[in-house]
């Protein structure tokens, strides 16, 4: 009889647990949690030594690129669309800022912001007028780049200017730069109706358009606007690596999708997306990469354990109630 009380009032714990995260009671707690929980393992499991100075300062060198990439994918993915083709695009923007660097900086990042929006158009093209899921178009998108990518540094890397690694790889730069472009995105993410906008569409497009919202429109200009983010990353990145090789930026777009699950980010989008996925699932992906590397573990295992993560967070975020084909 006991033992009956006992399994009738655990399942109605997790009831009442499972409804409070559903409802967004804990939802928007889970994330900053599980950071916390995630530092607080690494930090004894190694002794301490991940939140020693050198280390902390490795964790942030790795997220400046990561933090701004993840800005025009949290974008599309708050709209409940996907771009697999952020790696390739920033590959193919950094051979543009290493090349045009030799010329001038602000050419330079001008030239890798146009190369990544062209980019990004072609995939608004064939998503949004051509009607093609946008995970088709974007996985060809990241084969067609990256073969471009490995034919333009088939003989040598793409060198870029001594000045970018001489001058410019400090964190006096690099960190004030990517706080400011959170920052700018914070802003206009929350006091413009491009947040409202961005969670209409993914909530479900024919009530946006009800509504008001012009949703091939807002899908065009956010692509594009992701292209744009994206080659200033790439701006970062040639700044961190000095080159490019045919892997320049390879792996980025997981990166960037593990981070923002991480952060809690619905993959189908909508009413639940919060900027605060951005940051907080970056710091958490960088410290789970560090922290398992400081562990001495393989990189099958990485990936493994990483995958693991991966899906705990995957179920504890993802939006029953509005879930939908990614379009």
């Amino acid at each position: 009889m006991t033992d009956t009380v006992n399994a009738a009032t655990a399942k109605s714990v997790r009831a009442n647990l499972c409804k409070a995260i559903e409802s967004g009671k804990l939802r928007s707690v889970l994330p900053i949690l599980g950071f916390v929980l995630i530092v607080a393992f690494f930090a004894i499991a190694t002794g301490g030594r991940l939140v020693q100075p050198n280390n902390v300062r490795l964790i942030l060198n790795s997220t400046y690129v990561l933090l701004i990439a993840s800005i025009g994918v949290f974008m599309i993915m708050s709209m409940g669309s996907l771009d697999f083709s952020q790696g390739s695009m920033i590959g193919l923007s950094c051979i543009v800022v290493c090349e045009l660097s030799q010329t001038s900086l602000p050419l330079a990042i001008l030239g890798g912001i146009a190369c990544g929006m062209v980019v990004g158009s072609i995939n608004a093209y064939f998503h949004v007028r051509r009607q093609i899921p946008s995970f088709i178009v974007t996985i060809c998108m990241m084969f067609l780049v990256r073969g471009i990518v490995a034919y333009l540094t088939t003989n040598a890397p793409a060198m870029g200017a001594g000045y970018l690694q001489a001058d410019l790889n400090t964190t006096g730069f690099l960190l004030p730069v990517t706080i400011a472009c959170l920052v700018a995105f914070y802003l206009v993410f929350t006091f413009t109706p491009l947040g409202a906008t961005l969670k209409a569409v993914g909530a479900g497009q024919t009530a946006a358009r009800f509504a008001g919202v012009s949703v091939a429109r807002t899908k065009t200009l956010v692509y594009i606007a992701a292209g744009a983010i994206t080659g200033f990353a790439a701006f970062v990145l040639a700044i961190r690596n000095g080159s490019v090789t045919a892997t320049g930026g390879s792996m980025l777009e997981t990166q960037i999708m593990l981070a923002l699950v991480l952060g809690g980010l619905p993959i189908s989008g909508g009413a639940k997306v919060r900027f605060s996925n951005i940051v907080v699932g970056v710091l958490t992906y960088c410290v789970l990469d560090r922290g398992l590397v400081m562990m001495g573990l393989q990189t099958d295992m990485k990936q493994f354990i990483t995958g693991i993560v991966f899906l705990i967070f995957l179920a504890l975020f993802s939006d029953r109630e509005s879930i939908q084909v990614i379009k």
